[in-house]
């Protein structure tokens, strides 16, 4: 029964997505725009530095990886702090919470459809014409099946960020200036705008043990290692599984206790 459910919730994501096609032809041709800066930006860099191996990586891994971890944000990206701000600040939150599935339940899945399209329309485009370019910059292997382990680890440690991110909009009424704060240390601190690699080393040891790395730097640490030694996919899988069910009990926690603030000023 809850199955059907949760079906019901991915498919209505899914037809919402495909009446907004426009939608993905822009965000696609941002990418574009923002991958022709990053492109330029780099190069400068690396001919800066004067050397073609920066921090252990050359310029071609460090384009690959921040190609793909454009995919991967573009991806994994559910915007659940917009959505939960507009439904506090709509008062459409004190309906959902009537709904006989919990709340938190019930956001997750209704983003699920648009996983999927974001998926076929960026991810899986972006993955196929990188590793037809690069000729085996990604290896094409057992890592695929921990990549994909770690994704699904990734997802839910996003989610769970977003949705205590999401809370604080019960106190502060307040979306914009939260999520774009949130954006800026999930995008700095998981390597998604700057490789870890090029981290100061005391700052790169402490972002290994923070959740944010969990996010996009270690599914394509696994992606981009063809063979990665068992003690490296333990250790990556272990700590993504570990903030999994931390930061799940952190946000649910967080919730239940912020509901007995909760103000509404809408309908």
């Amino acid at each position: 029964m809850k199955a059907k459910r949760y079906l019901a919730l991915t498919r209505a994501g899914v037809i919402e997505a495909l009446q907004f096609r426009a939608s993905f032809i822009v965000m696609v041709i941002g990418n574009l725009l923002y991958l022709i800066v990053v492109y330029f930006l780099w190069k400068a860099i690396y001919a800066s530095a004067g050397s073609d191996v920066v921090s252990g990586m050359t310029f071609s891994d460090t384009l690959v990886y921040l190609v793909l971890a454009t995919a991967l944000f573009n991806f994994m990206e559910m915007y659940a702090v917009w959505q939960m701000g507009r439904d506090i600040q709509s008062g459409k939150i004190v309906l959902d919470l009537l709904k006989p599935m919990e709340y938190r339940r019930y956001l997750f899945w209704s983003f699920t459809g648009t996983f999927i399209m974001q998926f076929l329309f960026t991810f899986l485009p972006t993955f196929i014409v990188v590793a037809a370019v690069t000729h085996g910059a990604i290896p094409l292997g057992i890592n695929i099946l921990y990549f994909m382990i770690s994704v699904v680890l990734a997802v839910s440690i996003n989610y769970s960020i977003d949705f205590f991110v999401g809370t604080i909009c019960l106190y502060t009424e307040s979306i914009w200036g939260i999520n774009i704060m949130k954006q800026v240390i999930v995008l700095l601190l998981s390597g998604a705008t700057i490789p870890i690699a090029f981290f100061p080393e005391p700052l790169k040891s402490i972002v290994y043990y923070l959740p944010f790395q969990s996010i996009y730097n270690a599914p394509l640490s696994l992606l981009l290692d063809g063979s990665p030694s068992a003690e490296k996919v333990l250790t990556t899988l272990g700590m993504q599984l570990f903030w999994c069910v931390a930061m799940l009990i952190i946000s649910k926690a967080f919730w239940k206790a912020s509901l007995r603030q909760i103000t509404v000023n809408g309908g």
